[in-house]
């Protein structure tokens, strides 16, 4: 059984070397720290963490020190603050002055949209713990995760969208949960729905997959088929979902809808209800197009990754399964060429899509990089296919495996 956190909430001047840092009391786009759990080793990270703004911190005493008695503060019971549990890895002991970097080990400060997307995983993986130890889903924490990407949707959209498709084997089910919920938003944006409706919209994708905790490990990410019984159980995850999301007694019915069915099709043909198109609400019809763009876009055990280009095309194709309209609404979204496709250009050039037009869907912001004349790699240069005078274009998509280009996420990375 995991162990259970003896919590504290403390001034960040009373901070002391030897202290497991279990939370930061502030919005992680409000301070530079990458990590929200750490081990306090030196002076210097003391001074660090009292250097940076936050003027409240958690501390674990379970796995570190405490602070004096006479200074302690009286706990605050009833504040719901998630628990470490074996889904999530240990804290590591770290240099609070680290940062995530764009380019891994570079010193450059990060983009602030993969830092918000990196970040955000880590909320979600904490808040998904914290419905694996049987608690509450916290959704004033949920809330922020979703009012931050909104508000880096409304600026850098296509920087954070393509960053939220970039994910590892051990967080795919944070980070997906992250960029359907991304992916909801600015869809929500492109239909012209309300505020308070992307707000919601966000926390749908947010939450969707949640029951997908219940579902044992070989299943999840069994290389091979499912057998029918396999399958029976992950049909279960949508259940599952439901019913840890209404421990806390305050989801809105919206997100136990999409929770329950983000699996119905417009054909009737879906689980767990098979509803019927006239019973399948908005909300739940946008949840179907961001789920399975970002599952088939996605590198996983059992599968390659689907060139974005390919993945939209192949989903056209799928008659009954989506709502025309919001699939064409969500292409508008991502671009008929979604950052990180593959491309051919008249020039004979392959190139990789880096930046996507609104105004001119076909014509995106490209890397060249391969000549398939000469069969070699070429000097990398990006090149705006909407630019007035421009005379290269798009001819062609392309399967990155047909080419045996299957790491291509370096070209359309921010740089």
């Amino acid at each position: 059984m995991d162990r259970a956190p003896v919590l504290k909430r403390i001034p960040v001047d009373q901070a002391l070397p030897g202290m497991f840092v279990h939370a930061l009391d502030a919005s992680w786009m409000d301070h530079p720290f990458w990590r929200s759990r750490f081990v306090l080793q030196s002076e210097g990270d003391v001074q660090a963490l009292r250097s940076s703004g936050v003027e409240h911190c958690w501390i674990d005493i379970s796995r570190g020190l405490d602070v004096a008695p006479k200074a302690a503060p009286a706990r605050e019971d009833g504040v719901d603050i998630p628990a470490e549990s074996s889904a999530a890895p240990a804290a590591e002991p770290a240099a609070l002055q680290h940062r995530v970097s764009a380019l891994g080990d570079s010193a450059a400060p990060p983009h602030r949209a993969e830092r918000l997307a990196l970040k955000a995983r880590e909320v979600v993986r904490s808040l998904f713990c914290q419905a694996r130890a049987g608690q509450a889903i916290s959704l004033d924490h949920s809330l922020a995760i979703v009012d931050e990407l909104t508000a880096m949707v409304a600026t850098q959209p296509g920087a954070l969208i393509g960053l939220v498709r970039l994910k590892s084997k051990d967080t795919y089910t944070f980070a997906h949960s992250v960029a359907v919920c991304t992916l909801m938003i600015a869809l929500a944006r492109q239909l012209g729905l309300a505020p308070d409706q992307v707000r919601e919209a966000g926390m749908c994708g947010l939450l969707h997959d949640v029951g997908k905790l219940r579902v044992p490990g070989h299943i999840l990410d069994k290389p091979g088929k499912l057998t029918p019984e396999e399958f029976r159980v992950m049909q279960m995850h949508p259940q599952h979902g439901v019913e840890i999301l209404r421990r806390g007694g305050q989801v809105p019915d919206s997100v136990i809808d999409v929770c329950l069915h983000h699996h119905e099709k417009m054909d009737g043909s879906g689980y767990p209800h098979g509803l019927p198109q006239g019973q399948i609400s908005l909300l739940v019809r946008m949840a179907a197009v961001c789920d399975v763009y970002d599952a088939v876009t996605s590198e996983r055990a059992y599968k390659n990754a689907w060139d974005p280009a390919l993945a939209l095309a192949r989903m056209a194709q799928w008659e009954g399964h989506f709502d025309p309209s919001i699939l064409h609404a969500f292409v508008r979204v991502v671009g008929i060429y979604p950052v990180g496709s593959l491309v051919r250009l008249a020039s004979g050039r392959l190139a990789v899509v880096v930046v996507h037009n609104p105004g001119a869907l076909t014509a995106p912001r490209v890397r060249v990089f391969f000549s398939l004349r000469s069969g070699s790699h070429i000097e990398q240069r990006v090149l705006d296919l909407s630019r007035p005078g421009e005379a290269d274009h798009i001819v062609a998509r392309e399967d990155p495996h047909t080419h045996g280009f299957t790491r291509l996420a370096h070209l359309w990375q921010p740089q």
